[in-house]
């Protein structure tokens, strides 16, 4: 039976990682969505097939549905809108909600599988030294932030259809993701990009759960086949501090390690002017009111389920680094 991949939002960070490991199996079939109009580079030389469309439009879906029959579908749900600023973006809601349950529809339609890809922000923060495991009862209003918000609304609708329409959906939930193949610059890359080229000067106190994407790739690609029907997954790694992260770049680049730590109160009295800085410069902001929340909030996630279902797997942070800055240099990003 031929089998065929569908990757939504394929040339992003996430995406582009998830197609170059399915490429490597020459007995499917890869298809990769794209915006119209939007860059193709994080998917050149890859053996898929690129189709434009808009999740958001359901109409603009069915070429890249269009198998034939007995076909063996499985959709990898990617597009989103990763979101920290502060100011209210309508858009944020109609891809991460509106546009996963236009996919979901064409998923019912065409009794595929779907991994819908959600995130640990829409799992409620526990109190500090807690373990956060995974959950069912999403609630929108149990977490911060309109991105946080977004994808606990959809995770909860992929559920309730998983119940009402038999729908054969699993959900997996990234922490912090981080390494190679970042065309686009999500704000981890970003930070790093500051701190080797020595425009940052200073860091915040605090810190996250960093996963290298390439790991939550292949967590995605085997929850496509091991991932049970209804269940969601935490795809994590570990906690470090935002200091500790940057002096690991520093022990590889061996650059002068950063002395200066932000006290949180002037971190969060400077963020609005440092969104404003960014968006001069059209670039992820840094510091925000939402990031600066995250980086102080409990980001202490247990990976065991996903470990023992999926066999999910994490690369030492350090070797994540090292690649991802092997890969700016050779893209020249570093300048």
């Amino acid at each position: 039976m031929k089998k065929v991949y569908i990757v939504t939002g394929a040339n992003g960070f996430l995406g582009n990682n998830i197609v170059r490991k399915l490429v490597k199996n020459n007995e499917i079939e890869v298809r990769a969505l794209i915006l119209p109009n939007s860059q193709t580079n994080s998917l050149k030389g890859l053996n898929c097939k690129i189709y434009e469309g808009d999740v958001t439009k359901k109409e603009t879906l069915t070429d890249i549905f269009n198998v034939e029959k007995d076909t063996e579908l499985y959709v990898l749900h990617s597009a989103a809108i990763v979101y920290i600023k502060s100011k209210y973006n309508k858009q944020v809601y109609d891809v991460n909600v509106g546009g996963t349950k236009n996919i979901i529809d064409k998923v019912l339609e065409h009794n595929a599988k779907l991994v819908y890809i959600s995130s640990v922000h829409a799992i409620p923060e526990k109190e500090k030294g807690e373990i956060i495991t995974e959950i069912k009862d999403f609630n929108p209003n149990k977490v911060e932030g309109l991105y946080a918000k977004t994808k606990a609304e959809t995770a909860k609708y992929v559920l309730k259809m998983v119940e009402e329409k038999d729908l054969n959906a699993c959900i997996v939930h990234p922490s912090g993701i981080i390494g190679p193949y970042d065309f686009g610059s999500t704000h981890l890359t970003q930070l790093i990009i500051d701190f080797t080229t020595k425009r940052l000067k200073a860091c915040v106190k605090g810190g996250y759960d960093f996963v290298d994407v390439r790991d939550v790739a292949d967590g995605v690609i085997n929850a496509s086949t091991k991932g049970k029907k209804g269940e969601c997954y935490i795809l994590s790694n570990r906690y470090i501090t935002i200091k500790e992260l940057l002096d690991l770049i520093s022990e590889i680049k061996n650059m002068k390690k950063i002395k200066t730590i932000l006290p949180m109160w002037l971190a969060k009295l400077t963020a609005p002017l440092s969104e404003k800085y960014y968006e001069l410069r059209k670039q992820p902001p840094l510091y925000t009111k939402y990031s600066l929340y995250t980086v102080n909030t409990n980001a202490n996630f247990s990976n065991e389920k996903a470990k023992k279902e999926l066999d999910f797997k994490n690369r030492d942070l350090k070797d994540t680094l090292k690649d991802t800055l092997e890969w700016l240099e050779t893209n020249n990003r570093l300048k």
